[in-house]
């Protein structure tokens, strides 16, 4: 009875955004945890890409208050996405399903979509090709796949000697909670992979990119200095008290200005 109390007062008292350390194998991870049902998780890019800075600035313009910047899937020369991007129920950018080279064609490939019931899902690209887009709020494509249905990408080994800097995203099996996730410094695909496995309990992650990944922790506001666009950046905030969210920027319209 005390150790059920205890876990009901601390699922009572556990933040809509919340940052941890993880360790696993060796290596080190930053984790945000967004709790879909008290944290407002959205998308923001498109063609010509998006700044950390613009992204705050569009998850901040309904009166939430941005905890958790990172971005979100692949781009190419004109820093838009090069996969699949939908904004607000608005396909912006068409599923990519192309064979090619690079971590975006390694086989199977992903998406990340939050339903218009506000469930979050990670999914294989050849599942998602056969969804009612009408049934998606916001998405964003990348690859590889990092865990399928429980399982390590099968490409992955767990002697490999490619290290490099990693993020991704994993969802909870009942798709009510959200893992952005970033390394601490160069790690394996199959470390990346377990550890979202192992400490994450996840049976469903995306990588998402590599180098030039960034996250935001809701401290210091310029971003390490960094003015790089990317194609997508995913946000996380905490809604503002009014309830007021149906202005331009929770719609998911992203202006360049003078452009």
């Amino acid at each position: 009875m005390i150790a059920l109390a205890a876990t009901l007062a601390s699922i009572a008292h556990a933040e809509p955004v919340e940052q941890r350390h993880v360790e696993h194998l060796g290596d080190g991870y930053t984790v945000v945890t967004v709790d879909l049902q008290t944290a407002e998780l959205r998308m923001f890019g498109g063609a010509g890409g998006i700044s950390m800075g613009e992204a705050k600035a569009a998850a901040e313009r309904n009166g939430a208050t941005a905890r958790a910047l990172m971005n979100g899937g692949m781009y190419g020369h004109d820093d838009g996405p090069i996969g699949l991007f939908v904004l607000n129920g608005q396909v912006r950018h068409t599923l990519n399903t192309n064979e090619g080279d690079g971590n975006f064609h390694l086989m199977p490939n992903g998406v990340f979509y939050v339903d218009t019931l506000g469930k979050a899902h990670v999914d294989v690209t050849s599942v998602v090709a056969t969804l009612d887009l009408a049934t998606v709020r916001d998405a964003t494509q990348s690859g590889p796949m990092l865990l399928i249905d429980g399982a390590v990408h099968p490409e992955f080994r767990a002697e490999s000697t490619n290290k490099l800097p990693r993020n991704g995203v994993g969802v909870s099996p009942d798709g009510n909670t959200v893992y952005l996730a970033i390394s601490d410094g160069s790690v394996r695909f199959h470390d990346f992979a377990t550890m979202f496995r192992d400490e994450l309990h996840c049976e469903d992650a995306l990588f998402l990119d590599g180098v030039v990944s960034l996250l935001w922790d809701g401290g210091e506001t310029d971003f390490g200095g960094s003015s790089v666009r990317f194609g997508v950046v995913i946000t996380a905030s905490i809604p503002a008290p009014s309830g007021l969210r149906e202005d331009d920027a929770y719609r998911g319209r992203h202006e360049r200005r003078g452009r």
